[in-house]
Parts: structure tokens; C-alpha cells; sequence
């Protein structure tokens, strides 16, 4: 989710309660497109990190520092001049954009009292930051934007100052209410569009809340709306807009599992599957939700070569599934290449010379059959004909019924390896993986002098509601080891049926183990696997001792015979992972 206006809001208030009356002491700009402030404030220090960037503009409070370059960028020496030492009086956001402005006051060498702004701009590619002079004047900007480049509006120096306005928006702070709900009702759009075309500050999420609190569809055209529903729709904007004015943020990020999905400053109530974790400020919440991204961003790129691999061979691998399944499906005409040399046997006798066909009474099903003959062949040679096809076609159903064995099980094997990829959440993690593929001959092995890289991955470790401990195989590795060498006999063995996922090993330690257990080991098997999302998956789960691994199965890979069944979901929400 972007920054959006109300987002912007907790920043200032945040910020405001911070930083007002404090003074700068130090400014470095670490990237191109990135500023870092130190700001000193009633004996407290700050860190106030603005990042311009098009890809991921974002502005808070930090404990974290970040190395400057040796010789400092222009843009960040022009401040140094103006700004070291200059007192923060206030902070503003204009009209709920995503823009703030910092009033900053500081002496010149004359020793006269100035005052400047350095205004964020967080608006995705055309993020920026300008630093103007009191009347709005353009001193400079991270970034420079020309006529060239933009019709709408310079970004130079000696060019003054605006917030472009591209597009009808109101104000949802200063407009009535009436013409905000007219406005919405005017737009021939969807009601959750409509609402953010026509609001500032609202993102197409918090629309999509504002729809879900007042009880409305977001896909539903505004016109068809009755008096009650706009009364809702009324009611809930309000609170909303309340909760802005009088400051009331609760910033939250919502995760699935480990990922982080959504944040806000204020609670989303329409993402009811996934769970929630409250911060006690809006820069806190941003430094976690930006630095786990980053990490799931840094490992499915360091994993790209590894699902290149496992892609390019699972297509293979299927392609050639596809074609064997068809090759097999030709032969099932074999038997009655069989039949059909039977019956020339058995009323060919007869046969005029030159005849193309033969009706003949099959023995097997009591029906009349026509039997096409090559006429310049006897009634035996026609008959040597089929029984040679025959042969053929049962030669090649054999050959080919265990090549798409082979072919499943290999498809099968690829696809819980993607599935591995998917929840790999560290570099150690995809260790293990890699050396699976080499095992497999998927990857071409080191050679012998390299040393084999130390295993430090773990499985997944969560504690049930009733306090017994489930474990998760991240890969097939994990899973044979868990299965095979970490559970017990009179354990607990889960595994989602029919799909890719995981081993789950619920230890019993000799306990009872209640149903609720049960129920939670069966949802860590339906969302590590194939099949998260679905609010219906299917579990097999059975004693550890039943499980068996056959000889040269492939990693993961294991037969059962008797087990029971559950149909569940896949939301572990209320799980404690404990590692």
C-alpha cells in the first residue's frame, strides 16, 4: 500500500509532537534521492529519514543510521548552509495530500532572522523534495523537473512554488458534506473508485474500508444507492473524518502469516483473514512494514535463479506429462485390435477374396461388429495385422504407463520445490533448497574441492492453543528429516491432500491430544501448501508410524494407507510461531 493523505496525517501529527521547536544538527543525504536529518529536541535526539525515491517514497523517525558518501551532493550542501541549525516551527500538510511542508526559521551570515521551506512531496513517481524560500520561491529540489518532462509544473530553481492540481478533488476536511456525497453520487463509477477520485487523502484501501464500515458494496454504481445507505455512507465518512481531525490514529500492519500485506493509520476492518499487529506510532510501523517488504523483496530475488530453474523444468516436465497422457490414451484401442484378430480367426474361413470388411458376431458382448480388411490380404493375414498392432499398443501402453509414473512423480516432486520457494522467508532457507536441486540433477553439482555449505535452516516451530508443540518442514529435505528422524512413532503426521505443502509433526509426547490441536496442526498444513487462501482444504492426517517412504522416492515424497481426514481452512492467525 502507498502513502496515502490520511497516512500523511498521523506522519504530521507524529512528527508535530516531535520535532516542533527542535533544531537541526546535522543533515546528510545518503542516496541520490534520500535525505537523513538529526534534529535535537527538549534533550532528545532524532533521526528523521525523507526518501524521494519512485519506487518506495516514505518519510519517519529513526534509531537507524546510514552512511554518507564521502563528498556530499549539492542539494544536500545548499541545505547544510541554510538549514544547520535552523529551528523547525512548524510542519503542515495542505489540504490532506501527501505532501507536508516543514516551516523551518535560522539566521543568515548577516545574522537576520530567515525563515524556508523543505517541502516532501510522497506521490510515487513524482515524489520530491523542494526547498523554497518563505514566499515560495524554488531554491532547489532533490529532483529537477523540466518543461520538458512535465507540462504541468517545473521543478527548477527561481520557478514558484504550487501543488499542481491535476485532478478534481475535495477536500474532505474543509468541504461539506452534502457536496462531497453529491460529488461521489455524480461519478458514473464504482463506489469505491468514486470515492478516492473524489477525495484527497483517501487511497483506494480506505475507500474500500469506508464501503465495508457503512455495509455497501465497493463494486456498486453510486446512483443505485437508497436514502439509508447514504445515511450510512454518511455516518461512517464522519467518523472517519473525526478520528483525523481529533488525531485518533491507531497504526496497524496486517500480515498474512509472516508477510506484511496492508498497514494504515487507522484499523481496517474489511481484511477480516488476515491478522493484525498494532504499533504505538506511525514511523515505528513504517520502518517494520518497509523493512520486512524489503527483505521478502531481497529474498525472491536472490531465489529468482532458483525458480527459473524449477520453472523451466516443471514446464518440461509437464509438457512432457501432456504428451505421454495422450500417447497413452492412443493405445486403448489396443484390445479391440485383439478382438478384432479373434473373430478372423474364429469366422474367417469363409471370407470372398477381395472383401473390405467382415460382420461378425463378438463372443465378449453379443453384439454384431464390423471388422475393415485390407482386401488384398487373406482372412489370416488381416488377422496377423491386428494381432501385430496389438502387440505394438500393448508394448507401448506398458512402456509409457511407467514413464508417466515417472513423469507424475517428478512434476509432483517440482511443484512441492516451488511451493518451498514460496515460503522461503531467509537466504538459509534457500540453502537447503539449492542442495536439493543439485541432488536431484537439476542444478550441476560443485565440484568436489568446494566445500558444501553449512545447513542452519530450520523448520517452522509453532505452539498449539492447548500448549503442544507443531513443526512445519520448510522444504523436502525438512520434511524427510522431521517425518523420518525428528517425530516420534505416536506422533501426529498432516499433510494437505492431493497438493504440494508441507510435513506438520504434531508431537503428542505420549499426551491425549485434543481436537483443537488437531484442527490447528490440520490449518499449518492447509497454509503451507498449494492451497492457502481456500477457505475449504482437505487434510490427511494419520499416526507418524503409518507413514512410509518407499525406496528410491524422491525427497518429500511418502505413502500412506490408512489415514483419517479433515476439511478445514487455512487461517493460523491465532498461532504462536515460536521460530
Amino acid at each position: 500500500m502507498a502513502f496515502d493523505g490520511i497516512t500523511v496525517a498521523s506522519l504530521r501529527s507524529e512528527l508535530t509532537k516531535a520535532l516542533i521547536g527542535g533544531r537541526i544538527t546535522k543533515i546528510a543525504q545518503p542516496e541520490a534521492d534520500e535525505l537523513l536529518l538529526t534534529i535535537k529536541n527538549n534533550k532528545n535526539q532524532y533521526r528523521l529519514l525523507i526518501s524521494a525515491s519512485a519506487s518506495l517514497p516514505l518519510l519517519y523517525l529513526t534509531e537507524s543510521n546510514k552512511p554518507s558518501p564521502m563528498t556530499a551532493p549539492g542539494f544536500c550542501m545548499l541545505l547544510r548552509k541554510h538549514l544547520n541549525g535552523g529551528k523547525i516551527t512548524n510542519i503542515r500538510q495542505p489540504s490532506l495530500e501527501r505532501i507536508l511542508q516543514f516551516e523551518i526559521e535560522h539566521l543568515n551570515e548577516l545574522g537576520d532572522l530567515c525563515h524556508k521551506l523543505l517541502i516532501v512531496e510522497l506521490m510515487g513517481k513524482h515524489s520530491n523534495l523542494i526547498f523554497c524560500k518563505e514566499d515560495g520561491t524554488i531554491l532547489d529540489s532533490i529532483k529537477h523537473v523540466s518543461s520538458a518532462v512535465s507540462s504541468v509544473r517545473e521543478v527548477l530553481p527561481g520557478r514558484a512554488y504550487f501543488i499542481p492540481a491535476t485532478q478534481e478533488k475535495l477536500n474532505p476536511l474543509e468541504s461539506q458534506e452534502e457536496a462531497m456525497l453529491a460529488a461521489i453520487c455524480a461519478k458514473p463509477l464504482p463506489l469505491g473508485k468514486a470515492i478516492y477520485t473524489t477525495l484527497t487523502g483517501f487511497s483506494p484501501v480506505m475507500a474500500e474500508e469506508l464501503c465495508h464500515r457503512s455495509l455497501l458494496d465497493s463494486g456498486s454504481q453510486p446512483s443505485a444507492l437508497t436514502g439509508n445507505q447514504w445515511e450510512m455512507l454518511s455516518h461512517q465518512l464522519s467518523r472517519i473524518l473525526e478520528d483525523i481531525r481529533q488525531e485518533n490514529f491507531a497504526p496497524q500492519i496486517l500480515f498474512r502469516g509472516k508477510e506484511p500485506v496492508e498497514f494504515s493509520a487507522l484499523p481496517l476492518t474489511v481484511y477480516q483473514d488476515l491478522q493484525a499487529q498494532a504499533f504505538e506510532s506511525i514511523s515505528a510501523l513504517l520502518e517494520t512494514y518497509y523493512a520486512s517488504k524489503n527483505t521478502i523483496t531481497r529474498i525472491r530475488q536472490k531465489s529468482s535463479d532458483l525458480r527459473r530453474i524449477v520453472q523451466t523444468a516443471l514446464e518440461r516436465s509437464r509438457k512432457k506429462y501432456e504428451l505421454q497422457a495422450r500417447q497413452l490414451k492412443d493405445t486403448e484401442k489396443r484390445e479391440k485390435y485383439k478382438v478384432y484378430g479373434e473373430l478372423l480367426h474364429a469366422y474367417g474361413y469363409n471370407l470372398e477374396e477381395g472383401a473390405r470388411s467382415l460382420e461378425a458376431l463378438n463372443y465378449y458382448t453379443n453384439e454384431t461388429i464390423t471388422i475393415p480388411l485390407d482386401p488384398q490380404l487373406t482372412a489370416q493375414e488381416n488377422a496377423k495385422k491386428y494381432f501385430d498392432k496389438y502387440g505394438k499398443l500393448k508394448r507401448t501402453y506398458e512402456a509409457v504407463t511407467e514413464l508417466l509414473a515417472e513423469t507424475g512423480k517428478e512434476v509432483e516432486h517440482l511443484e512441492s520445490v516451488s511451493q518451498a520457494l514460496d515460503i522461503a522467508l531467509s537466504e538459509e532457507d534457500l540453502v537447503q533448497i539449492r542442495e536439493e536441486l543439485m541432488e536431484s540433477g537439476y542444478i550441476r553439482k560443485r565440484r568436489s574441492q568446494d566445500k558444501k555449505p553449512r545447513i542452519t535452516s530450520k523448520p517452522f516451530h509453532y505452539l498449539s492453543s492447548d500448549g503442544f508443540h507443531i513443526y512445519v518442514g520448510k522444504n523436502n529435505l525438512q520434511n524427510d528429516e522431521l517425518t523420518f528422524k525428528f517425530a516420534s512413532g505416536n506422533d501426529w503426521w498432516f499433510h494437505a491432500k492431493g497438493t504440494a505443502g508441507s510435513h506438520v509433526i504434531l508431537k503428542s509426547e505420549g499426551q491425549e491430544v485434543p481436537d483443537r490441536a488437531f484442527e490447528e496442526a490440520g490449518r499449518l498444513a492447509a497454509y503451507y501448501s498449494k492451497s492457502r487462501g481456500n477457505e475449504k482444504v482437505e487434510i490427511d492426517y494419520v499416526e507418524k508410524k503409518h507413514v512410509k517412504k518407499p525406496g528410491s522416492a524422491k525427497p518429500g515424497f511418502v505413502v500412506y494407507y490408512t489415514n483419517y481426514s479433515l476439511v478445514i481452512d487455512s487461517d493460523i492467525s491465532g498461532l504462536m510461531l515460536l521460530t
